[in-house]
């Protein structure tokens, strides 16, 4: 049976459960409370404080955010306020964002002076747990961003891969599956960042060990709109061949084999058998079919 793995702490953990927000409200905290986040002790209100003291999470782990869903929140925020407070922490003069780096954008861009927030006293890793968990729950970050964010907590906070499964409630296999992203090389990384592959291409391209082949295999994929399962495929085909044992290549037939991979945009073998041969060419689809027959009669 299937484990189901929950998230750690999440958002909930952060902000008071008090009731004393309406939607879009908050209410000014009384001194006593004020002056007990000024202390630096964990207050239980919220208050609202100048939108321009509030600085980014310096752990924040997403760089990428959808411009046009930051103008509908934003466009939001004008109409309704910010419903849920931004959690922050004390930094001199100043509060350091925790959770709610979309908000803090959108408020910006909504004119706002004011924002509402929770003030909480919290350690340097936890800056950076708080910020994986609310983006993993909100389904924000990007597979090469949440593996980044695993390993700074790994790097920098010397956590084991089964301590930072715990924290972010996944599976240890989930944690170091997302981890070997980072093992691809840069521009299959930034395809998947931009959404050009899948993380399930991704893990596939994952199963050649060599980078050189890797990127071959990235192009094909890019080129002919190659599926995750007939990438699995390609790959299991390649490790095959590693293993059997090599014997002599025509150069001349390489350098065949290489001009029609070229024109044709596909697998192509060409053997010899006495004076005559056979030149075999892989297509995965009906229109990969039409395709190359395409080519060759044009």
């Amino acid at each position: 049976m299937a484990q189901n793995y929950g998230l750690g702490r999440g958002l909930s953990s952060l902000i008071p459960k008090k009731s004393g927000l309406t939607a879009g409200v908050t209410t000014t905290p009384s001194a006593a409370v004020t002056n007990e986040v000024a202390s630096g002790s964990v207050a239980s209100g919220v208050l609202e404080v100048n939108i321009e003291s509030v600085v980014p999470n310096p752990h924040q782990p997403r760089f990428h955010f959808n411009e046009e869903k930051i103008e509908e929140l934003a466009s939001s925020i004008k109409q309704h306020g910010i419903i849920q407070p931004l959690v922050v922490t004390r930094k001199g003069d100043q509060y350091e964002l925790i959770a709610g780096e979309r908000r803090l954008q959108a408020a910006k861009r909504a004119g706002l002076l004011k924002v509402p927030v929770v003030v909480r006293d919290v350690a340097e890793k936890e800056k950076l747990e708080f910020a994986i968990v609310e983006n993993i729950q909100r389904h924000d970050l990007n597979p090469v961003e949440e593996a980044r964010a695993y390993q700074k907590l790994m790097d920098e906070f010397q956590m084991h891969q089964d301590e930072v499964a715990a924290k972010m409630g996944k599976s240890r296999s989930a944690v170091a599956n997302k981890v070997r992203l980072l093992q691809l090389p840069i521009e299959i990384q930034k395809a998947l960042i931009e959404g050009r592959i899948t993380e399930g291409h991704a893990k596939a391209i994952l199963a050649l060990t060599n980078p050189e082949k890797q990127r071959a295999l990235f192009e094909l994929i890019l080129k002919n709109n190659l599926t995750v399962r007939q990438v699995e495929e390609k790959t299991k085909e390649v490790s095959v061949r590693s293993h059997q044992r090599s014997v002599h290549v025509d150069p001349s037939l390489k350098e065949i084999e290489n001009k029609l991979v070229g024109v044709l945009g596909t697998k192509v073998k060409v053997t010899r058998a006495g004076e005559g041969g056979k030149i075999i060419l892989d297509f995965y689809s009906q229109e990969d079919l039409d395709s190359i027959v395409g080519k060759i009669v044009a």
